[in-house]
């Protein structure tokens, strides 16, 4: 007896992949519609028949969830990662782990592999860039998704998401700041224009205007190295900056680790706050003070909405924020 024809040999005929088979047959927009026909074709060439009530019962029976990260490197996210797999595994399904590296193509193949393999529900905290082309294909795909942190589109669209109050950090950092007698107060770090950038921003600017206040803003990559490249910065270009609010943790500790060599004393002459509270600003020198986005309450809260959308269909708020705390440490002048 003949074998069936399967979706490898449609694949094979047209001359295409199988993530892309896939994706015509879930009838996503992203596929150019020349390749449509060609796998249109390959599929009546060869008799290939699309059970699509048995890909939709794998799909809600796999107790898989695809977890798509825009930077593992980020121990912020690592720790995010691995406190949400441990959630999700309470409710009995399993972790499909990805890294996006901040690469929009990387993410959207990504995504059409962990769709190709049946995923009952996506986390996305996405990478920014060709923001149609990846909302396309999550959509075409069918499959519940929640962005966490991030977000590709505007407040109130189609796909939820759940991210820290971060308006309500950046607040909560510049008080302290000023009630530590800061007289003048940067922003470091984040790339311009970027939403969440935007969000950890805005806090600090609203409390600097209530307080008639001028702002400094200095945007860029959020790493250690532009961190330590700011306080050489500041230090000569701004010496009356004596505060500084950094769009992560990542970036304080690489202004801590500049002070010593540019005769600053952080906590004295410089303080300084982070956002993360990444289990190395603990250990930092001195122990960095930090805004707390309380990642295992974050992560379990993230595990409740999207088994509760796969399993009961109850679909998350459009937009929700987590409360977030300020902790406050010795690099800021706390004890």
């Amino acid at each position: 007896m003949k074998q069936r024809p399967t979706i490898l040999d449609v694949a094979k005929q047209a001359g295409v992949s199988k993530s892309t088979v896939s994706l015509v047959l879930q009838g996503n927009p992203a596929v150019k519609e020349e390749t449509r026909k060609a796998v249109r074709q390959a599929m009546a060439d060869i008799g290939y028949v699309y059970n699509r009530s048995a890909a939709t019962l794998r799909s809600a029976t796999s107790g898989l969830i695809g977890l798509v990260i825009n930077d593992l490197r980020n121990p912020f996210f690592t720790e995010f990662a691995a406190s949400f797999q441990m959630a999700l595994s309470e409710a009995g399904f399993a972790t499909v782990l990805a890294n996006a590296d901040e690469d929009p193509a990387l993410q959207r193949r990504m995504i059409s592999s962990l769709v190709e393999h049946g995923v009952a529900g996506f986390i996305i905290s996405p990478s920014y860039g060709e923001e149609a082309e990846t909302l396309a294909l999550l959509a075409g795909s069918g499959t519940p998704t929640l962005q966490v942190f991030r977000t590709l589109e505007a407040e109130g669209a189609s796909l939820p998401v759940l991210a820290p109050d971060y308006l309500r950090g950046g607040r909560l950092a510049a008080e302290h700041l000023i009630a530590q007698g800061c007289r003048r107060i940067a922003f470091l770090g984040g790339l311009n224009d970027r939403p969440v950038t935007r969000e950890r921003m805005k806090g600090y600017l609203a409390v600097l205007e209530e307080q008639g206040r001028t702002p400094l803003v200095l945007t860029g990559q959020s790493t250690r190295a532009f961190g330590k490249a700011m306080a050489a910065r500041l230090h000569e270009q701004h010496p009356d900056v004596d505060g500084v609010i950094c769009f992560n943790d990542l970036v304080a500790l690489g202004v801590l680790s500049a002070c010593p060599g540019l005769g600053i004393r952080p906590g004295t002459d410089l303080r300084v706050v982070g956002f993360d509270d990444i289990e190395d600003s603990q250990d930092s020198v001195p122990p960095l003070s930090t805004i707390s986005c309380n990642i295992p309450d974050f992560a379990t809260e993230t595990a409740r909405q999207i088994v509760g959308w796969i399993r009961e269909g109850t679909l998350p708020p459009a937009r929700a924020l987590s409360p977030v705390r300020l902790i406050v440490r010795a690099s800021s002048g706390g004890a």
